[in-house]
């Protein structure tokens, strides 16, 4: 039987058992008195995990269904139905029958949420690329809007806020009201900036009401400044998987085609929210509106635009609410080491005028401060006056925030450093450990970066959302955190950087609209400038033309770019100082790269990190690059690019250390080429779905300190040659779903102190009688069923600690 066939007669096998005993449950939970309370809590769960299931059997011919464990499951599910009719029969004042088949339901019930867990993360995984490349490539990196997580998981609702929240419990009832009114279609809400209106929608969004009306119909955008019609509807109807790989032709035939969508996800009630419409764009929502029964859109913007009927003006915090949020924000009620007279609060909050975010941000730069910074920061304000009546004196006067001691300098650099990237994005973590550890000469393994990244976070002048990790996670693993930033903070960064002569500034940032540059841009005469980090970003209209700049302290040099082309500047290759180039496409779809061969005449250059480029362009290039040390490969078209160079891959990176490759969803077989670079220390293979084997040649790697394969769900086993691995002290397998055993001789690897397999779901036989030989191993990370595995072991390993992974079985993650 082909796959997809198997496939789905698997899912519809599935579905029907689960279908067939939960009617059963329905059918005699009111007539077993006895198991009433038990057989209720699973009716709930059956219910609530309907959703996924009919997701799974839908998707089936896709998914590739664990069998065994699906299988299994069936026939306990079986079971279950008689167990359950048995239930139906026992008298009410038989509790010796209740103490014998109560924890039989509960363990069936554990085993069906735990498989749905297993399997909605296999769909996510390794089915769900297709959506990857699309909507969670947009909400990652799109410009021209942003796609925020729903409460339920999904990609295009919104989850709410995590900081404290004073002051809108009112507004938010009141928007309600006016928003759910028959005759209102389009709704705007405006405030300045900073004032909490995104945080406000957000909040709303949590409301039970709205989500009992738009269920799960609630779509949110972020527009930003250069908003992209067809980008936008793009995204819109990847949210239900429609034409993943269609391209609009123009803004008009996108238009034209989103009453198909919104047609499409009825017949609920929906709820469009277009976030931060900038001036000038106020007649894009009207574009937006169509003549569907229930159909509502959102607007928030800074301005007030006339045009629309329905407005609601959201106003600054009342002086109490301020206050709480100030004290909060710079830790007052947490026994600071000075507390400043109430008096000189006041003073203070009064000048934040009630923006939520000024507050947050002025509190956070005074928090656990000493008397001498209050006083300080007391001088700059005028007695009794808001001190900003434009945005351009807000960021004047944000700057009192970026005070630091000077020991701390380093961190105002870092904020500044933020502003290289544009408006809207979540700019991995790891972008800025490859920057600092250059620049600023941080650790190599990114404790620092983190740790600056950290106190920016805690002074409220960025967010870093670091992933789940818990005591049980592998140290040093940052390529699933990120940062975000508020746009006037985003602003406040670029301010800051753009002080001075353009051509004597630290950071040029440099964005390029509808292929209008600057206008110095376009002058004949050969610009200088002194920048040691230049940014240039630009849209989908960038023709390429590059004019002629000279920059040759330039370290750090980030492109940004949404074109399905694109060539490098022919600027870089007098650029001798270079050390860290980031080439970041976030447009839709995979970019091919011209001039690559650029990069051979950069002496200095040590980190390169693409994202969503095409890797053949760079091996057509063949080009030496002898000092790079690092290449980082995020969402990547990879292929057979590493076969087809002129030259020998070790030749090309002779000294290359590190490898991330990271949700490259068409690598199936590591390229063998790479196996001959010798000096290669770390390895880092992540959420590459289908990559289903290593090749026997990985065992060259004799430097090898790290290999990580996190997330290679199609990944079956390790090669035997990986015992030659001497120098390997870490080894994450986690969530490597197909690994069924562990190599027959892993004791040869005599340096390994930690190994993480947690989520190795299928790893169930005994381990090789070698593993007692790893007398270096200090951690393992795994999983309850796995932890047993090492019982006897542990015997031998006096030394070893096998930490259990939190187990995390609940329905939090399932549609509420």
């Amino acid at each position: 039987m082909p796959l997809d066939y198997a496939g789905a007669a698997l899912g519809a096998a599935f579905g029907e058992g689960f279908a067939d005993f939960r009617v059963v449950v329905k059918y005699v939970v009111d007539r077993a008195h006895l198991f009433k309370p038990i057989l209720k809590h699973l009716e709930s769960t059956l219910d609530r995990l309907a959703p996924t299931v009919i997701e799974i059997g839908r998707l089936s011919e896709q998914l590739t269904l664990p069998e065994v464990e699906t299988k299994s499951l069936i026939e306990h599910m079986k079971k279950g139905e008689n167990l359950v009719r048995k239930c139906s029969k026992i008298s009410w004042w038989n509790y010796l029958f209740k103490v014998y088949y109560s924890p039989k339901l509960k363990e069936l019930e554990d085993e069906i949420i735990r498989f749905c867990q297993v399997d909605l993360q296999v769909h996510k995984t390794r089915n769900g690329l297709r959506t990857l490349e699309t909507v969670i490539s947009i909400s990652k990196r799109m410009g021209s809007f942003r796609v925020v997580e729903t409460p339920t998981g999904s990609s295009h609702g919104v989850a709410g806020p995590r900081d404290l929240i004073v002051g809108l419990d009112m507004p938010i009832k009141e928007l309600k009201t006016l928003l759910l009114k028959k005759e209102v279609q389009l709704l705007l809400l405006t405030a300045p900036g900073g004032c909490g209106k995104t945080t406000m929608v957000k909040m709303l969004c949590q409301d039970e009401e709205i989500k009992g009306t738009f269920k799960e119909n609630i779509l949110f955008v972020t527009i930003s400044k250069t908003p992209n019609v067809k980008l936008i509807v793009q995204s819109l109807f990847n949210y239900k998987n429609l034409w993943p790989e269609f391209q609009f032709q123009s803004d008009e035939d996108a238009i034209d085609s989103l009453p198909q969508l919104l047609n499409h996800i009825g017949p609920d009630p929906i709820l469009l929210i277009l976030d931060d419409v900038w001036l000038g764009s106020e007649s894009l929502p009207e574009k937006f509106k169509f003549d569907i029964p229930d159909y509502k859109i959102l607007v928030t913007s800074r301005t007030a635009f006339p045009r629309f009927e329905f407005t609601y003006h959201l106003k600054p915090l009342n002086d109490g609410d301020a206050m709480t949020l100030f004290r909060h924000s710079a830790s007052l009620n947490e026994g600071s080491s000075y507390i400043p007279p109430e008096e000189d609060i006041k003073k203070i909050v009064k000048g934040c005028a009630g923006f939520p975010l000024v507050l947050k941000v002025i509190g956070g730069s005074l928090c656990r401060q000493k008397a001498e910074v209050w006083h300080s920061r007391l001088m700059n304000w005028s007695d009794g006056q808001f001190f900003f009546n434009s945005e351009t004196e807000l960021l004047d006067n944000l700057q009192n925030s970026l005070e630091f001691p000077d020991d701390k300098v380093i961190f105002k650099n870092c904020f500044m450093d933020l502003g290289l990237f544009p408006e809207d994005q979540r700019i991995p973590a790891a972008v800025f450990i490859d920057m600092w550890a250059e620049l600023y000469e941080l650790d190599e393994d990114g404790n620092q970066a983190i740790a600056n990244l950290q106190e920016l976070s805690n002074r409220n002048l960025a967010s870093l959302v670091m992933s789940r990790k818990d005591a049980s996670e592998v140290n040093n693993y940052y390529n699933e955190d990120f940062v975000t930033q508020h746009d006037i903070l985003k602003e406040l960064a670029m301010y800051q950087s753009s002080q001075g002569l353009k051509e004597q500034r630290q950071r040029l940032i440099i964005n390029i609209s509808k292929n209008n540059p600057p206008k110095w841009w376009t002058e004949q005469k050969q610009q200088l400038f002194n920048a040691r980090l230049l940014s240039i970003s630009t849209d989908e209209f960038f023709l390429s033309n590059w004019c002629n700049i000279r920059a040759p302290k330039v370290e750090v040099l980030v492109l940004n770019f949404q074109t399905q082309n694109y060539t490098l500047p022919k600027f870089m290759e007098k650029m001798d100082e270079l050390k860290v180039l980031i080439i970041d496409n976030y447009g839709f779809f995979h970019s091919e790269i011209s001039n690559f061969q650029l990069l051979g005449s950069l002496p200095n250059l040590k980190r390169i990190r693409l994202e969503k480029v095409s890797i053949s362009s760079l091996c057509k290039a063949c080009v030496p690059l002898k000092t790079l040390k690092k290449i980082s490969l995020f969402m990547c078209n990879i292929g057979k690019a590493f076969e087809n160079c002129t030259i020998q891959v070790s030749d090309a990176l002779p000294n290359l250390t590190e490898i991330n490759i990271d949700y490259c969803n068409d690598l199936e077989e590591l390229p063998v080429g790479l196996c001959d670079i010798l000096h290669l220390k770390k390895l880092s293979i992540t959420n590459c779905h289908k990559l289903f084997a290593l090749p026997e040649e990985i065992g060259k790697l004799v430097n090898l300190e790290v290999l990580r394969l996190r997330s290679c769900t199609d990944l079956s086993k390790l090669p035997d040659s990986i015992r030659n691995l001497h120098k390997l002290s870490i080894l994450d397998i986690s969530d490597c779903l197909s690994i069924m055993k562990l190599p027959k001789h892993i004791g040869e690897m005599s340096n390994l102190k930690e190994l993480n397999m947690k989520g190795c779901l299928r790893l169930r036989t005994q381990f090789p009688e070698s593993i007692m030989d790893l007398k270096q191993l200090k951690l393992v990370v795994c999983d309850e069923e796995r932890a047993k595995l090492w019982d006897p072991i542990k015997e031998f390993l006096s030394d070893l600690e096998v930490l259990v992974a939190e187990k995390d079985i609940n329905l939090n993650w399932l549609p509420k």
